[in-house]
Parts: structure tokens; sequence; C-alpha cells
């Protein structure tokens, strides 16, 4: 394997490495966690700690798991949480963790989603594919943060946040244009400003596709949407 280790840096003996992984000084992986390739870990970042969850101490860590996929930049003193209400923690492809991120238990972070420094994501939160976190967000239990959306700096999130929305506190939703063009989207425009703004559904495939993955989570935890 082709990993770059400082010396300094804690790997426990249920972590399973992928390659060309750079894991920074006094970094601490733990637990049973799988990292797959092309990883960028700063330095004092801790990953596979147990769960803050008060209700939920005595949690089954034979069923515990961590899985971070490829190619995501995870910034010095940054934390990620062993799962304790279902079964894994997951950070997939080409995220950006900046400084200071705290991810808690039983969360999904999907691919290409941006979590700003000192960002709080709380249990269970999910964050779809293309999301973004402004600067020290705090993200509550059980929320769904929809695809290639972003929520305002020092936000406190306490609901789902749609689709190609921004969610800026005390103003009305409005459209993430700025994601449409950074994902080259811009052929959807219309049916995403309608859908954001008015709650008329997507019907293209692609679009469809990413409506139907947001109303499964949020059907699934129950939380009201702004």
């Amino acid at each position: 394997m082709s990993n770059k280790i400082h010396q300094t840096a804690i790997i426990g003996k249920d972590v399973v490495l992928g390659n060309n992984n750079t894991i920074g000084p006094y970094s601490i992986i733990e637990g049973k966690t799988i990292i797959g390739n092309n990883n960028t870990i700063g330095p004092y970042v801790l990953i596979g700690c147990e769960p803050t969850d008060s209700k939920h101490i005595e949690y089954k860590k034979s069923k515990s798991q961590i899985i971070i996929g490829n190619g995501n930049n995870i910034r010095e003193y940054s934390l990620i949480e062993q799962p304790c209400y279902e079964d894994k923690t997951i950070i997939k492809n080409d995220t950006f963790l900046m400084q200071g991120v705290h991810v808690s238990h039983d969360v999904i972070i999907h691919d290409k989603a941006v979590i700003t420094n000192l960002s709080v994501i709380a249990g269970l939160v999910k964050l779809l594919e293309g999301s973004n976190i402004a600067m020290a967000c705090t993200i509550n239990q059980y929320t769904v943060i929809g695809h290639y959306s972003i929520t305002a700096t020092n936000s406190a999130v306490m609901k789902n946040v749609k689709p190609f929305s921004r969610y800026i506190p005390g103003k009305a939703v409005s459209v993430n244009y700025y994601a449409i063009k950074k994902f080259h989207l811009e052929e959807f425009t219309n049916e995403i400003e309608e859908y954001v703004q008015s709650n008329i559904p997507m019907k293209s495939p692609a679009m469809k596709t990413i409506m139907d993955e947001f109303d499964f989570w949020v059907n699934k935890y129950n939380r009201p949407t702004y």
C-alpha cells in the first residue's frame, strides 16, 4: 500500500486503509473504519470515536462501522463519530470537510458535499449530493439537507432544506443558482425554479431521481421542510 501516514498518527487495529491516502500529524483513526483511496486527512483529526448520544450509551460496537470513500479532504481538528442507531456513519466521495467540522453518529454525507469551518452536523443527519453547509452552521438531528442546496453562515438548521434551495434564516427560500451553474445543470433551471419556489414536482428523469431520494429520507424521519 502507498499511504503516507505521519509517524505521530495512531491507526487502530480494525481500520482498513486503501491506497494513496495522506494522514497528518496526531490524527487518530479507530474502531471498525474502512477508508478508500486518495483521501487527505489533516492533523489532529479524530475518526471513530464513540457517539455523543445520551440515550444510547450502550451502543453495539460489533455493528458500528464508519465508511469513508474516495477523494475526500478532511481538514484539521475535524471529528467523525461511530454510529449508534443505524449501522454506519458514511462519508462518500469527493467531499470537503473544512477545519473543525463535527460529524455526529449515523450521519451520511453524499458525494461532492462541502461542510465549512466549525459546522456541527448532529446525529442521523443526511447531507445529499452537492450540498453546501456554510461556516459555523448547526444542523439539527434527523434533518435532510437536499442536493445542491446551501445553508447560510451561522444558521441553525432545524428543518429539512429542499434540493437546489438556499436557506437563509428570516428570508424566503430561494434558488441556489450558484450550484446550478457549478454542476452544469442549467438545462433544468425552469423546473428547479418551479420546484423550489412553488413546490411543483420536477419531472425530467434526472431531477425526479433527486426529488425522490430527498423525499425518501424526509419521509423516513418525518421532519418538516423549509
